[in-house]
């Protein structure tokens, strides 16, 4: 058993090296916002219907464990790599598949419908934002801004998909310019630019900035740049039971602090000040 900040739900893997948290950065879906909750199962049946299709030997059954354990591997990066990997099973069984971005807007397009209840329930005011946002998360966003820190968004959905949300969820005005997210050239974005470029734009050292995420694409990222890692274990509801072991996969990828959510990111500041 890992021990625990002092009177909160905070494990400690690893204290990290102490400096003064200037800036922060997050990722969105599952570590802030909650709007997409429930994505896989939009993604894993369209991936399983389009391999269906190549009419090999293989049942449904087979083809959704397939498809659930690649998509659950790359959750964090960006959609496309996701896409490019069924674009590679399409062709492993013979078929001609169309370009990954073009499964990626078939994907979107099958997300938004799903959740488009979801949207227009906040923009008609019938429905809180809060009733989408990982618990604590704003007022752990508050806090830093009360702090000083300087706060980045990074996430593998769309750019003009995590501004939207963003901004639906209040709380946009806390990143300013600072939100960014997948673009449809693919290879300009990564969170490891991001982060790389927060770095290097503010000449930081690496633990004045904190990496939180519910996902090991940011953590591994963070700690591999000297960050302070911050894993959130956040429950994620979706039939294929994805991430029910995302607190060891956050292990393994090296967060410095694990919690299952935001609920008591202040205390986990006052132990980094306090050294």
């Amino acid at each position: 058993m890992l021990p625990r900040i002092p009177g909160t739900a905070i494990e400690i893997v690893e204290e990290p090296r102490r400096a003064p948290i200037r800036y922060a950065l997050f990722d969105l879906d599952g570590t802030l916002s909650l709007l997409r909750d429930g994505w896989q199962d939009q993604m894993v049946p369209l991936m399983v219907d389009l391999l269906e299709d190549c009419r090999r030997d293989e049942s449904r059954e087979e083809l959704e464990a397939l498809v659930t354990a690649f998509v659950d591997k790359l959750t964090g990066k960006q959609t496309i790599y996701q896409m490019i990997r069924l674009c590679e099973e399409i062709k492993r069984r013979g078929g001609a598949p169309l370009e990954p971005l073009e499964y990626k807007a078939l994907y979107n397009d099958r997300l938004d419908t799903a959740i488009s209840d979801r949207l227009s329930a906040i923009e008609e005011g019938l429905l809180p934002p809060g009733d989408f946002l990982v618990p604590g998360s704003l007022a752990f966003l508050e806090e830093l801004a009360g702090r000083g820190v300087s706060c980045y968004l990074a996430s593998g959905t769309d750019e003009d998909l995590v501004r939207r949300d963003a901004a639906l969820l209040g709380f946009e005005h806390l990143f300013e310019n600072r939100i960014f997210g997948a673009l449809r050239q693919y290879e300009n974005f990564s969170k490891r630019m991001v982060i790389e470029r927060i770095i290097s734009d503010h000449g930081l050292d690496g633990p004045e900035l904190i990496v939180i995420g519910d996902g090991y694409v940011e953590i591994q990222d963070g700690r591999e740049t000297g960050a302070v890692a911050f894993g959130i274990h956040t429950r994620e509801k979706n039939r294929y039971h994805m991430n029910s072991g995302k607190r060891e996969r956050l292990l393994k990828a090296g967060a410095h602090f694990l919690a299952p959510g935001l609920e008591e990111g202040a205390a986990l500041l006052d132990h980094l000040e306090a050294g």
